[in-house]
């Protein structure tokens, strides 16, 4: 009986250290300094600022403002960010679609980790924000959430849902929606995807780039960037 609760202590033992193995403790980057030495060993990790490398770009910070879920302002500065690599698909992105008579507008880029925590705390459904416990593609400057626009008139094409809605609605592939909404939507996920960055399932406005998994998460403020 004795040899039997030993064997069966070690193997509980055994599991719960393996499992432990199976989970990495989350590396977070807070140190500006520790941020330039990772540009320095690969620029490919800097953090470029939007609208600065493609000026025609239209920026909708909503979390500058209170217009957003959490009703509150989130960032201190209406600006967006994303890595260096990711920036360059959005330059081409937008470069094609000018010529088809669209632009994007961007909502969101690179979102500081400390901004993700505090959307977890308090939004009223989790599946529409990140887990801190895994951080998010935004928090690797490797997320964009964004729309069309028309270029004469500057207005949004119409889309499923607002932006930031949190409703079965929001989905990529979510039906009914008017032929045109459909169009819309498939015009940006096609023109997304072609220049490596992918639709979130249950959310049309958000993608990620292809590679995220290369790049740290971070807690730098725009302030420092």
């Amino acid at each position: 009986m004795k040899i039997k609760l030993l064997i069966l202590f070690l193997f509980i033992s055994f599991s719960a250290s393996a499992q432990k193995g199976t989970r990495p403790k989350l590396v977070v980057v807070n140190s500006y300094n520790q941020y330039l030495a990772s540009i320095k060993s690969n620029p490919n990790n800097e953090l470029v600022e939007i609208k600065k490398a493609i000026p025609n770009i239209t920026l909708d910070i909503r979390y500058a403002t209170k217009n957003n879920f959490m009703k509150q302002v989130m960032y201190g500065q209406a600006r967006a960010f994303a890595r260096k690599p990711v920036v360059a698909s959005l330059r081409k992105i937008q470069k094609e679609l000018n010529k088809k008579g669209y632009g994007l507008k961007i909502f969101d880029g690179y979102r500081p980790y400390a901004i993700t925590v505090a959307f977890y705390k308090k939004a009223s459904d989790k599946n529409f924000v990140a887990n801190p416990a895994k951080g998010s593609k935004h928090n690797r400057g490797c997320a964009v959430d964004l729309t069309l626009i028309n270029l004469k008139t500057g207005k949004e094409l119409p889309m499923p849902t607002p932006y930031d809605s949190f409703s079965a609605s929001a989905a990529a592939n979510y039906e009914p929606v008017t032929a045109e909404v459909r169009k819309n939507r498939e015009f940006l996920m096609t023109t997304m995807k072609k220049y490596g960055l992918n639709v979130l399932e249950n959310e049309w406005w958000h993608y990620d780039f292809e590679g995220w998994q290369n790049y740290p998460i971070m807690n730098i403020p725009f302030e420092k960037l």
